[in-house]
């Protein structure tokens, strides 16, 4: 995996990519532990990227390919991942509280340990989601019949 040295490289690359009208493509690199708080980054390709403890809060993901990305004990806090691909991700332990997921597909992502509250999950495919006893759902969410999968 190719590390990026500082946050100001991803918005560069971002906003190069968007400059030749081109999907900024930033799968498969070491993003771990960045601060990317706030940052426009709606439809860049994360795919197979290590988000894990990146600081992702109040950031732009809407339609973000985020399938197979690692997001755990990332700040997703407030961000707006409306229609992203999160496809078997791995969410252990992110703080996705208040965070938009309007027609995101979350189908087979990892959610143990991960804080859901006030996160707007409508249209959201949840099918074989992965949950455990730790992960916090807004008040009256169900999760089983959204399709996610309880496991320990």
């Amino acid at each position: 995996m190719q590390k990026f040295f500082s946050e100001d490289d991803v918005r560069e690359v971002v906003r190069l990519a968007r400059t030749q009208g081109t999907t900024p493509l930033l799968s498969r690199r070491d993003l771990s532990s960045l601060g990317l708080y706030g940052a426009d980054l709606a439809g860049v390709d994360f795919s197979g990227a290590d988000l894990g403890n990146a600081n992702l809060g109040r950031t732009n993901l809407a339609g973000a390919n985020l399938a197979g990305a690692n997001l755990g004990n990332a700040d997703l806090a407030l961000a707006d991942l409306t229609n992203a691909n999160l496809t078997n991700a791995n969410l252990f332990g992110a703080n996705l509280r208040g965070a938009r997921l309007n027609g995101a597909n979350l189908s087979s992502a990892v959610l143990s340990e991960a804080v859901l509250s006030d996160a707007d999950l409508a249209g959201a495919d949840l099918s074989h989601a992965q949950f455990n006893q730790y992960t916090r759902w807004s008040i009256g969410f169900d999760a089983i019949g959204a399709g996610a999968v309880f496991k320990l």
